[in-house]
């Protein structure tokens, strides 16, 4: 049976989630970063939280841990980095762990390099990965603690997930990427995504979820070894686009 995903913008740009497994009616939240947010969209939706999937220790990401762990009774699952946050996990995953939530399996990706622990969930079966702040729409995530070969490398494990998987990211960057990946690709493909951006943003509409195909074709840090084609290595030529990023003023 399916996965029910619901979304819903908080904070000043996050989204959050919630993820309900149709054949048992487990429900989890992917990250907490609003607790009071969540409490209202489960309440609204009907659905009993038995789950948090933390993707790392950002309070964004992992701030609503005590307070909705105390209003639900919930188990915690997530990298052992979420203890900076205050709480342990109930349960501490890392690379090729895996996640049940009732009848639907979450495979854990290691995909450090915005944090060190930093994980994705990836749902095979329903071809949906929540991927935290390791990929955005045109973008990837600043690099406040690893390295950028460990944030290639973890990238190179989103590319081989299949083109149609669905990716949930968690935040909307989108029209501030496309504004950065303008200034290094100048590809047609590119422009008329960016274009169908601007456009979207400024009827207030969503731009996430992406998919892993959408990313490989236009997005430049997944693309840097093309970019940077006078940089042998393709970790080095990532670390350049993503200090481009960093630098960048538009």
């Amino acid at each position: 049976m399916p996965l029910q995903v619901h979304q819903f913008p908080c904070l000043s740009d996050n989204y959050g989630f919630l993820v309900r497994d149709e054949a048992t009616g487990q429900a989890a939240c992917i990250d907490t970063p609003d607790a009071d947010a969540i409490l209202r969209e489960l309440k609204a939706l009907g659905w009993t939280l038995t789950h948090i999937l933390n993707t790392h220790w950002h309070p964004d990401h992992a701030g609503g841990n005590a307070a909705i762990k105390t209003a639900t009774g919930c188990r915690v699952i997530g990298p052992a980095e979420v203890e900076r946050i205050g709480t342990a996990p109930d349960r501490v995953v890392d690379d090729g762990d895996v996640v049940m939530l009732g009848q639907t399996r979450f495979d854990v990706i290691n995909t450090g390099g915005h944090t060190l622990g930093h994980i994705t969930f990836h749902d095979a079966a329903h071809g949906a990965a929540f991927v935290g702040d390791t990929l955005f729409a045109l973008g990837c995530g600043r690099l406040f603690e690893g390295t950028p070969q460990q944030m290639w490398t973890s990238l190179q494990k989103l590319t081989a997930l299949p083109d149609a998987t669905t990716v949930y990211c968690a935040h909307e960057y989108t029209a501030s990427n496309a504004r950065f990946a303008l200034s290094v690709d100048k590809g047609p493909v590119l422009k008329a995504r960016a274009d169908a951006i601007f456009a979207a943003r400024e009827k207030g509409e969503w731009t996430v979820p992406t998919s892993i195909g959408l990313e490989k074709a236009t997005n430049p840090f997944l693309r840097a070894p093309l970019l940077r084609p006078d940089i042998a290595d393709p970790a080095e030529a990532f670390g350049a686009v993503r200090a481009a990023k960093d630098g960048f003023k538009g």
